[in-house]
């Protein structure tokens, strides 16, 4: 090529390079980072000492999630033939591999966080948790008699043999593996005792001190197989696959056919077997070949399994050995009445700061008890087992208002109970519908419908990024919009007309809606400060969300960062954008904030300078979100608002915050402490202390 060709080439932008193949990090090893990183919360001497025995128990239950959902839909892919490469390069084989080691450390570091950390500072507080080895006399005599009065009515030992079939082992139960030996005979038979998830995972043997159930039951394994000689026990934990297939474009009863799902779920194939590391050979063996799980599936672990019952534990009225409790925040007056104040301006809410009891689900019982609301429209994807919520709602349909409730009964695990809540809407003669065929309602959105004493019909919407659950909202952090912008109302009433009827609706003004805009939405507005970066202007993009796996929302950032944006992502757990490669990811910074409550809302912010555009919503930036679900994110408009969120995420990336940091490697690093060793700003702690945004409102 002659140098005049060449240098008649149109130049190429540095944005529009492709980009390289290992751009990506392994999403179930960020995964388990994230665990990771929940156990340092446990390992943290600084954090009160029953806190850290929740976050060990909030470890044990995320990882159980973990292997029923992802490490089964692994297994499922190669069952199923699907053995393409994952983004991050591995097949699901290596993956598998790959992660069972990985999880297998965590597990361990894990058990020793409880046994050579946690446990002899509880001991130090008069806290212990004890084997049955370690119970003196009275406490003996004690257990003997709940095992007789309260344990043995609920025990069903079962034993092999030739006319016992090995019995099925549900997932997540704890098992005693028991072997006797018959006296007359010599002959010895396996037997299995399933410890009932009924009965309390650690039993006070005395004031604060407590023994695991299946200590208790181990020593009286004598009282269930009389006459027997108990030879060895050993106790084992099975995890199975719990994820649901329900195909809805043959289904023709959505609720029948879950409810036949959720009874096939008991049988899931097995992929992960927790044992006590005493367990012999020859019982490992057996249950190995029974169960049919490979050797990177067996978890040898120190005793007690199942960590995730130390949650009582967490529970023990000690004050002092807890966070200091709150009294939350409410962001409107209880004397004030809250159509007036929303007909004159908007409510921004942070949860658990601002009270949901005084603000969320008061709107809901005010509009259920107000004679002038004509309509409530609703979408319920989780909430509590005694809602006040869903109890206004009854209220109000059986006053007479139109009530339609989008229930989603396929959010994960929580299914049973929201088959229950609906058919109790629906005996109440609310409107109870299920989404739209094919994904899930995932949108936090409230509609009231009111008619003013002028006459006029107004709409009030509630627009969340958490769930209508009272209880979850005092542990998870989200932020939610009370307006009675008529563009608002316009948007959520075409929505809730697009769930529950039939249209192909797109065309919002102040919402962004997955399927259909949401990706491209926020494609359009990263693309948008690509320009300004290059026409000289201010740039800037930052968001805030739990999960970022979604590749074309991670491309259009790399894209961006090469345009020279700058780019702050807060990510609670899961990441697969490597931030920080020079020449694709540079001006991109990582940070996660893990505390005493969930962060768990959703901030999408664009622009530099004195105006952002700001978006908060139910939407997190993956996959199944964009495409496989209905999602909403509303536009703020208050400058007071806009400003109270970008100083939130302020404050999430300035290095005098304690946060974890990713590296390019897919590592975090926690930065909790000064050079000098002093503690950097607990976000959550100074939020609990100030909300100075309210005096704005006000």
């Amino acid at each position: 090529m002659s140098a005049e060709i060449a240098n008649s080439a149109p130049e190429v932008r540095q944005d529009e390079l492709p980009l390289p193949q290992e751009r990506f990090l392994n999403r179930e090893e960020s995964w388990l980072h994230f665990n990771q990183r929940v156990l340092e919360m446990a390992e943290d001497p600084a954090i009160p000492l029953l806190e850290r025995v929740r976050f060990l128990a909030i470890f044990a239950s995320n990882l159980d999630e973990f292997f029923r959902v992802r490490v089964a839909g692994l297994k499922r892919r190669m069952a199923t033939g699907l053995l393409l490469r994952t983004k991050s390069g591995l097949k699901p084989r290596e993956e598998l591999a790959r992660i069972a080691s990985i999880a297998d450390a965590l597990a361990r570091r894990h058990s020793a966080c409880f046994h050579d950390q946690v446990c002899p500072q509880l001991a130090a507080e008069g806290i212990e948790i004890v084997r049955w080895e370690d119970l003196g006399r009275d406490e003996r005599t004690e257990m003997r008699k709940l095992f007789r009065e309260r344990i043995r009515p609920v025990l069903t030992p079962l034993a092999v043999d030739p006319a016992h079939p090995f019995p099925y082992i549900s997932g997540l139960s704890l098992n005693l593996a028991v072997i006797v030996r018959n006296p007359a005979t010599g002959q010895t038979v396996f037997a299995r005792v399933k410890v009932p998830s009924q009965l309390p995972r650690f039993v006070a043997a005395s004031k604060d001190r407590f023994v695991p159930m299946e200590d208790v039951i181990a020593a009286h394994l004598g009282q269930l197989f009389k006459g027997m000689e108990i030879v060895q026990h050993h106790v084992f934990r099975v995890t199975r696959n719990e994820d649901l297939e329900v195909d809805e474009d043959v289904t023709e009863n959505l609720m029948q056919a879950l409810e036949r799902e959720l009874l096939k779920r008991r049988f899931g194939p097995p992929v992960r077997l927790e044992v006590e590391e005493t367990i012999t050979p020859e019982v490992l063996e057996l249950l190995v070949d029974e169960l049919g799980v490979a050797e990177h599936e067996i978890y040898r672990l120190p005793g007690p399994l199942d960590l995730t019952g130390l949650h009582a534990i967490a529970d023990l009225d000690r004050g002092e050995l807890s966070y200091r409790p709150f009294v939350p925040a409410e962001a409107v007056h209880a004397e004030d009445d809250l159509f007036t104040v929303l007909r004159e301006r908007d409510v921004l809410l942070h949860h658990p700061y601002d009270s949901f009891a005084t603000s969320v689900q008061r709107f809901i019982e005010d509009a259920a008890a107000d004679p002038n609301v004509l309509a409530i429209k609703q979408t319920l994807y989780r909430t509590s087992g005694d809602s006040p919520i869903v109890d206004a709602l009854i209220d109000a349909a059986e006053a007479g208002k139109q009530v339609v409730v989008v229930v989603e009964i396929k959010a994960r695990f929580d299914e049973h109970a929201n088959i229950s809540w609906a058919r109790k809407l629906e005996r109440a003669g609310c409107h109870v519908v299920y989404g739209v065929v094919g994904l899930k309602t995932h949108c936090k959105l409230a509609l009231v419908v009111r008619q003013e004493p002028s006459g006029e019909l107004r709409r009030y919407c509630h627009i969340g990024t958490g769930n209508y659950n009272p209880k979850t909202a005092r542990l998870y952090e989200d932020v939610g919009l009370l307006t009675s912008d008529p563009l608002v109302g316009e948007d959520v009433t075409d929505l809730f007309i697009h769930l529950t009827g039939y249209s192909n609706h797109s065309a919002y003004r102040r919402l962004l809606v997955a399927p259909h805009s949401m990706r491209g939405g926020l494609v359009a507005r990263i693309e948008r400060e690509i320009a300004h970066q290059e026409a000289g202007r201010p740039a800037r993009i930052r968001i805030k969300t739990n999960s970022l796996v979604d590749e074309p929302i991670i491309d259009a950032l790399y894209r961006a960062s090469r345009a020279g944006v700058p780019i702050d992502l807060w990510v609670r757990g899961v990441c697969t954008l490597r931030p920080g490669i020079p020449g694709l990811s540079e001006t991109i910074r990582v940070r996660s904030v893990l505390g005493r409550f969930l962060e768990h809302s959703r901030i999408y912010e664009f622009g530099g300078g004195r105006r952002p555009e700001v978006w908060i919503g139910s939407a997190d930036l993956m996959r199944r979100n964009l495409d496989r679900r209905v999602e909403a994110l509303v536009r703020v408009t208050s400058p007071q608002h806009k400003a109270y969120l970008s100083e939130l995420l302020d404050l999430c990336m300035a290095e005098t915050t304690s946060t974890w940091w990713l590296g390019s490697d897919g590592t975090w690093t926690r930065h909790h402490r000064t050079e000098g060793g002093e503690g950097l700003l607990d976000l959550q702690t100074h939020l609990i202390g100030t909300r100075r945004w309210r005096t704005v409102d006000d």
